[in-house]
């Protein structure tokens, strides 16, 4: 197996994991006094139930729908954190980085998910460009393990 193929079910999982993340903290807060506000607290449950759905699919597959899917939760969750310290959601509004610690981490979670999506479809672009499939290494990755006899480029040994 290439170094490819064991980053890659690596960084689904990680993928999964902050946006899973990012879940647990809006439930959590759903279930505090979230819960209590208009419209603002069944869109945290939304959000939550959402990124659990979104993170458990992840786990089996990354087509490019899902990813989407996986990018539109995490922006949505970055927007809505936006809007609730500027214009406010509905009537709701928020200062600074409250509820703390939550909201930090919320905004870590859901950035982490970007950044991890960005490079996947940055290698993803890489390799349709250099003509491979997914499953080729690029030139000058790692296919050599110890055990294996390396092979001379041309030679078929």
């Amino acid at each position: 197996m290439t170094v490819a193929g064991l980053l890659a079910p690596a960084v689904r999982t990680a993928i999964a994991a902050t946006l899973a993340g990012s879940g647990y903290i809006h439930a959590r807060l759903y279930g505090g006094e979230y819960r209590f506000l208009p419209v603002v607290g069944p869109l945290f449950l939304l959000q939550a139930s959402v990124s659990f759905a979104v993170a458990a699919l992840l786990l089996v597959g990354m087509p490019p729908l899902l990813r989407l899917a996986a990018a539109g939760v995490a922006l949505g969750a970055l927007g809505g954190f936006a809007a609730s310290r500027t214009v406010g959601v509905f009537g709701f509004t928020e200062h600074g980085l409250r509820p703390a610690p939550q909201a930090l981490l919320s905004i870590l979670a859901e950035a982490g998910t970007l950044l991890l999506l960005a490079a996947w479809e940055a290698v993803t672009l890489r390799r349709r460009a250099a003509g491979r499939p997914a499953g080729v290494p690029l030139p000058g990755a790692a296919t050599w393990f110890p055990g294996r006899p390396r092979r001379r480029p041309g030679t078929g040994r």
